[in-house]
């Protein structure tokens, strides 16, 4: 997934640092190509930040919700991610139990929601 943003740093950091997720490489732009971030967000996934003067879309999916999310481990990561996002005061919806998952909807620094997600365990058969 590519996301436009007016500011690479300030978004970079949302992602990295509240999220969890580790900023791979950047590159600063040229003078054909913008500045750009990829953030790895776990497993084979990966996110491209690119600085853009204008900005971003709200980018929501058809339903009016996030069109990506990601997941962490556990319930305890879950809330543990959810309580940076509200010390850095941010949005985030409150904790939605679902049968096989909690997840929350979280909004980055440019209003975009972004799903995040914990897989409940399986009952032992």
């Amino acid at each position: 997934m590519t996301l436009a943003t007016t500011d690479l740093d300030r978004l970079a950091w949302f992602y990295a640092e509240l999220l969890g997720a580790t900023v791979a490489f950047e590159r600063p732009a040229t003078s054909v190509d913008p500045r750009i971030a990829v953030v790895d967000v776990g497993g084979a996934d990966h996110l491209m930040l690119v600085e853009t003067p204008d900005a971003p879309a709200d980018d929501l999916g058809p339903l009016g919700r996030a069109r990506w999310g990601l997941r962490v481990g556990t319930f305890e990561q879950l809330c543990e991610v959810r309580a940076r996002i509200l010390a850095a005061e941010y949005p985030v919806g409150p904790i939605d139990t679902l049968p096989t998952q909690w997840t929350m909807t979280a909004h980055d620094p440019d209003g975009r929601p972004v799903d995040i997600r914990a897989h409940r365990p399986r009952p032992a058969a």
